[in-house]
């Protein structure tokens, strides 16, 4: 997904635990979009195709969503210039916009290569120290969700430090979007001979919250063993929704710089094969649906 000013699927970050299958309950209108979403990216996009109002309704309240915060989420997300419209007498059909397309697109390479494992490190760190005053709190939102986006940490205020040098070009662009080159600087190498790795890693990024929100979606998706095409339906968009935080939590160090025992390896793998598993059903179910409503 490329670095956006909002962020795209809601409060990515916030809620570590996936979601329980079983559990039916009325999302607020912030989860309710960030569902539509998934559903636009995992059905819609492939095809860009038109597709009703209540079929897209008829799918979320299979996810827990009450038709009023459906309707909400569409209208928000055509607002926000994702989604177009047109009617046919009573009905209305919704279609990706350029944009809507090209953010979904980006999102979707982002979430199914995210999982692969991270190619040798040599060593170098990429250091960014950046000065925003605490009173331009909006601008401070805007670069902490941007970097932590790209996999930064933050082990202090105003600094920022990635081991992949190679962010240094999508760094600078963010700075650039933001106004805020008089003001940063950045710095590339080796660590030094004062302090550890290890501790710095766990003063930049929760590590230990990752790998709660890992395993939390093993236990969840391991036991999930849909029977019907509209509960493949159902929970794939559930895996997909889950899984698509976790390149916004991660931030892929390399294995050196990990705990021992790891769990987004294993997740990963659990992830590409619930997902070709049930991949076939869930979109023969899904245009049975768009076939049903005409």
């Amino acid at each position: 997904m490329t670095s956006p000013d909002f962020d795209p699927f809601g409060e990515a970050g916030v809620d570590f635990a996936p979601p329980v299958l079983s559990r039916r309950r009325e999302l607020s209108a912030t989860s309710a979009r960030s569902l539509l979403l998934t559903v636009l990216g995992e059905f819609v996009l492939p095809r860009d195709e038109a597709v009703w109002t209540q079929v897209l309704l008829d799918v979320l309240g299979e996810l827990g969503v009450e038709q009023k915060s459906g309707r909400q989420a569409l209208a928000r997300t055509a607002a926000e210039g994702l989604l177009s419209s047109d009617r046919s007498g009573r009905r209305v059909r919704w279609s990706l916009t350029a944009t809507g397309h090209q953010l979904l697109s980006a999102g979707a390479q982002r979430i199914y290569s995210f999982g692969s494992s991270p190619s040798g490190w040599d060593g170098r760190w990429l250091v960014l120290l950046v000065s925003v005053p605490e009173s331009r709190r909006q601008l401070r939102h805007r670069l902490r969700t941007r970097l932590a986006w790209a996999g930064l940490g933050t082990p202090a205020p105003g600094v920022w430090l990635s081991p992949d040098p190679g962010k240094q070009a999508e760094v600078a662009e963010v700075i650039h979007e933001l106004a805020l080159e008089e003001v940063t600087s950045s710095f590339v190498g080796a660590f030094g001979q004062i302090g550890k790795e290890r501790e710095l890693v766990a003063q930049a990024w929760n590590l230990a919250g990752v790998e709660a929100a890992y395993q939390d979606f093993i236990a969840t998706f391991s036991a999930a063993e849909p029977s019907t095409p509209k509960d493949v339906l159902r929970d794939q968009i559930h895996l997909v929704h889950a899984w698509r935080r976790f390149p916004f939590l991660d931030p892929r160090l390399p294995t050196e710089l990990l705990p021992g025992g790891w769990a987004g390896a294993k997740a990963a793998a659990l992830f590409h094969e619930r997902h070709e598993r049930w991949d076939a059903v869930a979109r023969r179910h899904w245009h049975s649906l768009l076939d049903s409503a005409g």
